[in-house]
């Protein structure tokens, strides 16, 4: 199994880790667009967040253990980014269950994906008491 540059279990174990990080890192973009192509727009589910933490940190001790600097430093940057994400989700559901009102809820606010994040991270937070006002293009739901 050289042509991997498996010369031994131990690498060949190292090269399993790196693949299944790379599968976990891949996998976060199928999730985002079956997730986008169901709400027929771009959302970022939770999903996401967690199949790239998953993916990043399993890149990261791949490339910690074979001292690559540039991976290294690539994933823990992304690592980061990852956890700062999931940490402001769970920030802001924890927001919503001290504060509930109707303009915060996931079900009455049509810019909420089903995960409870924003469709797009250039949206403002909604504004509380605010009414809703409809999208100007409808959505086909029967698709």
């Amino acid at each position: 199994m050289s042509w991997f540059g498996a010369y031994s279990s131990t690498d060949a174990i190292w090269l399993g880790v790196g693949f299944a990080g790379q599968l976990a890192f891949t996998s976060r973009f199928l999730v985002q667009w079956v997730a986008s192509e169901r709400r027929r727009d771009s959302v970022v589910p939770i999903a996401f967040w967690w199949f790239s933490l998953a993916g990043g940190l399993t890149l990261l001790s791949y490339a910690i253990h074979k001292k690559d600097p540039v991976i290294v430093v690539g994933q823990a940057v992304g690592v980061l980014i990852y956890t700062r994400n999931l940490y402001l989700i769970a920030q802001a559901r924890r927001d919503r269950r001290s504060n509930p009102s109707p303009s915060s809820s996931a079900a009455s606010d049509p810019s909420r994906s089903a995960g409870g994040v924003r469709a797009h991270a250039a949206e403002p937070p909604p504004v509380p008491n605010a009414p809703l006002v409809e999208s100007p293009r409808p959505v086909d739901r029967a698709a």
